[in-house]
């Protein structure tokens, strides 16, 4: 993970030498459709939300990084589909009030594939906002629950799945802002899939994500 860090935040630094690629590429095009490709890397804080209170977590910071194709879908308007392929970590943390517990994490590791449509606002010269909604399907690919007690001796490290499916689907919203080939978004994850394994207490992930990343 730390060589593949390195790498985007290369291509990023780079990225101002491509300015004058950036600046003369259109938005969007009203003679023949555009595409982009682009790379993201950034930040989730995750949790966990469940039908009983008791069983809601407390949020945990995770990474994400992957990449994104996207195709501009009219050629008369700055509407976007882009789709995605990502590593991102979710999760949360409960604090026990127990004698021996101290708290219990859950660590999971996805591969998401978002899917959403983008609007592009042109506020100034290559400065654009790009509001957009979509959804995401997601599949676990590793993950810990780790059982902190008082005692160190026992402390426990196990699968998160033993607790959790591990397919995910839910909604995303956000918006992004692009200048030139960089770019940055804030957004949300909303988990509507059950991943917990009883039928009675549904557990749903929810994340924050903010990323940045080059667009090509």
């Amino acid at each position: 993970m730390k060589k593949l860090f390195i790498l985007i935040l290369a291509g990023m630094m780079a990225a101002p030498s491509f300015a004058q690629f950036g600046a003369s590429r259109s938005r969007y095009n009203h003679d023949n459709t555009e595409s982009y490709y682009g790379v993201r890397m950034g930040l989730t804080i995750a949790s966990m939300s469940s039908d009983m209170a008791e069983l809601d977590t407390d949020s945990r910071t995770g990474w994400t990084f992957g990449g994104v194709y996207g195709l501009q879908l009219a050629n008369s308007t700055p509407v976007w589909l882009e789709a995605g392929l990502s590593y991102a970590e979710k999760g949360g943390e409960s604090k026990v009030n127990s004698p021996t517990i101290e708290k219990i994490t859950y660590r999971m590791s996805y591969l998401e594939l978002p899917v959403v449509v983008k609007y592009g606002f042109d506020i100034i010269d290559d400065l654009y906002i790009d509001p957009f909604i979509g959804g995401y399907m997601a599949l676990g690919i590793g993950g810990k629950t780790k059982t902190y007690t008082r005692n160190v001796d026992d402390r426990t490290s196990e699968s998160t799945y033993n607790y959790c499916n591990r397919f995910d689907a839910g909604l995303r919203v956000g918006c992004g802002v692009e200048y030139q080939m960089l770019y940055a978004e804030l957004g949300f994850n909303f988990g509507i899939t059950n991943i917990g394994k009883s039928d009675f207490d549904a557990v749903r992930n929810r994340n924050l994500f903010i990323n940045v990343g080059v667009n090509f």
